[in-house]
């Protein structure tokens, strides 16, 4: 939502300094620069994390690690990939089988 909000803020003031500057008004220019550049940041920004996210979800191995979130009083399976050595914690289903299991 908050992403969404600032991509639309972003390209309103990007809109706005554009049609100010085609206007005439030579000092919107920095406006349509910068509503240009924060808009295009935000949309990589998703595109950087999303591909890296979804990237060989086949590596990720449930460990016998669980634990309660102290945020949500939740309970937590830990996942490890042994390719990158990353660690990823998923709330685990109520059968106690996470995603991946």
């Amino acid at each position: 939502m908050l992403r969404r909000l600032l991509w639309v803020a972003a390209l309103t003031v990007c809109a706005a300094g554009l049609v100010a500057f085609l206007a005439g008004h030579r000092g919107a220019a920095p406006f349509a620069l910068w509503g240009g550049v924060i808009a295009a940041a935000v949309l990589l920004e998703r595109w950087r994390y999303r591909a890296h996210s979804a990237a060989r979800d086949d590596d990720w191995q449930k460990t016998d690690e669980r634990f309660i979130d102290p945020e949500s009083g939740r309970p937590m399976q830990v996942f490890y990939n042994p390719r990158t050595g990353e660690r990823r914690y998923e709330h685990a289903p109520d059968g106690g089988e996470g995603p991946h299991g």
